[in-house]
């Protein structure tokens, strides 16, 4: 392939975060963030000599727009024309925007290379798609391989764990997953390489990648690798210092995997900061056994924790292979609530192993709700089952044909807020209407009215409650009360009633 050569300086690569399809419960925090695959990308690919590189995330972006109100591509090629793009195809979701743009810079004789879990497990259909490359796995060492290759006019032919076209055909060169030997040999992440970003007000930081469990819902495959804690509190060091940054996103599936590194990590950020930063992680429930290791994380900034409980019922976690069962998890999230914000993210509608369902729509819907009362997370997110690619929850609901045709249900709908395959016991409107129907409750107008409430029963409820206490559930029916009003705006761009009809009118073959 030949390399697009212009008149201004040395050759570029931009990095393309493509945009969500929709609002979404996710727009709002990805205006203050980006994703942290892009940024390494980039500051990899930035440091091969002849080479600029930059990110656009289409998701935090302040520049020129279309008349759609996307990222305007043309003009950013007029004004600084890249001769390399590269994709962000972590979401599956995002990859309808993510083709139409392959499109375009295709035709502007762009090399595309794509990469993130999508064009891993599905390279023939990105290749389809005005791609030149799919990279799989770790892109840091591969990136600057290619580039190299590109500035040289050499054949990309031996450059393990990339497929590619070769003489009209799909070849593959050994497409297991790339891995980096040793991340703390990662150059730290330049977040000065996002090019009209809105603000970075958290700044994603990862550790570790892989996850060691194998919930049937989810691709992320291989053994998990980590970088050292001193290597991770140096990172978090260099941003406090060059970019002013305090508040922090840990992107790893699981940062307790190496639960003795992640204490240590921790350790030097209290020794060094006490609790002057805030962070926030993915965790797995369970990891309330270990208190020690969650009162070393609040000592050090640890506001606020997300977690997997997908599901309440018992039937569910054992299709899931989530490794527990629902006895504990209410003791389980008393003990991290007394440490942390819980943010709660939930699964809907799990589509079972058994041949029939033995609880109806109203049975499942109240043991959520029961749920959700009594362990009084501080905010939950509910969305549908994804049969994501890679995942073997796809290939189970494949097998039984279950999977809408993506000329029903395209890969915009992959967000987790729309019914993507035939539900177990209850109708279409039944599974596409209930999550939203369960956020509603949760998030409705009447905890406006407990704010003030609130706020005039601080001198009776502090002395019970205590300072932590009070403030915790005060602002919570601030953000129960900000979450409705998200859901109304997201709301009025949903148009169920067409959705549902086209599904409707599918018949499994």
């Amino acid at each position: 392939m030949k390399l697009l050569r212009n008149n201004k300086g040395w050759p570029l690569l931009r990095l393309i975060v493509p945009a969500f399809p929709q609002v979404n419960i996710f727009t709002q925090s990805a205006k203050e963030t980006t994703p942290l695959g892009p940024i390494n990308v980039a500051t990899s690919a930035n440091k091969v000599w002849g080479w600029r590189a930059e990110v656009i995330d289409e998701n935090n972006y302040d520049g020129p727009r279309d008349e759609k109100g996307l990222t305007d591509h043309e003009r950013l090629q007029k004004e600084n024309p890249a001769s390399v793009v590269g994709f962000y195809c972590g979401l599956s979701s995002t990859m309808d925007r993510a083709f139409e743009l392959t499109e375009f810079y295709h035709n502007q004789g762009a090399v595309n290379i794509a990469g993130g879990w999508h064009a891993h497990y599905c390279p023939e259909e990105v290749l389809n798609r005005h791609v030149d490359i799919v990279v799989h796995g770790d892109g840091e060492t591969v990136i600057q391989q290619i580039l190299t290759a590109l500035m040289r006019d050499e054949a990309i032919n031996n450059i393990p764990g990339i497929s590619f076209w070769e003489n009209g055909r799909q070849k593959s060169n050994s497409p297991a997953m790339l891995q980096v030997p040793d991340l703390s040999d990662l150059p730290y992440p330049d977040f000065g390489l996002l090019r009209y970003a809105k603000k970075i007000k958290t700044y994603p930081i990862g550790r570790v990648r892989g996850c060691g469990m194998n919930c049937e819902f989810c691709s992320v495959k291989g053994k998990p690798r980590w970088a050292s804690p001193q290597y991770m509190f140096h990172l978090v060091k260099w941003l406090v210092e060059t970019r002013g940054a305090r508040h922090f996103f840990i992107v790893d599936d699981r940062f307790e995997e190496n639960i003795e590194g992640a204490a240590e990590f921790f350790r030097l950020i209290y020794a060094e900061y006490g609790d002057r930063l805030d962070f926030m992680v993915q965790i797995r429930l369970e990891t309330a056994r270990n208190v020690p290791f969650l009162e070393t994380m609040r000592k050090a900034g640890m506001r606020s924790v997300a977690v997997g409980y997908e599901s309440p019922i018992d039937e569910d976690l054992k299709a899931m292979r989530k490794g527990y069962l629902s006895h504990h998890m209410i003791e389980w999230t008393k003990v991290l609530r007394h440490y942390f914000w819980v943010h709660a993210m939930f699964i809907y509608g799990y589509p079972s192993k058994e041949k029939r369902m033995e609880l109806t729509p109203a049975e499942r819907i109240k043991r959520f709700k029961t749920f959700i009362r009594k362990s009084q997370v501080s905010t939950i997110q509910v969305l549908h089952p994804v049969p994501i690619v890679g995942s073997d929850l796809r290939t189970r609901l494949g097998e039984e044909n279950r999977i809408f045709p993506l000329d029903i249900v395209p890969w915009s709908k992959y967000d987790g807020n729309y019914a993507c395959f035939v539900p177990d016991n209850m109708s279409l409107s039944e599974f596409q209407d209930t999550p939203i129907a369960l956020m509603k409750w949760f998030y409705n107008w009447f905890n406006f009215l407990k704010i003030p409430y609130r706020t005039i029963a601080f001198p009776v409820l502090y002395p019970i409650k205590g300072w932590q206490r009070w403030y915790h559930d005060w602002l919570r029916e601030i953000v129960r009360y900000g979450g409705h009003r998200l859901l109304r705006r997201w709301q009025k761009k949903q148009n169920n009633a067409l959705f549902l009809g086209n599904l409707a009118k599918y018949k499994p073959k």
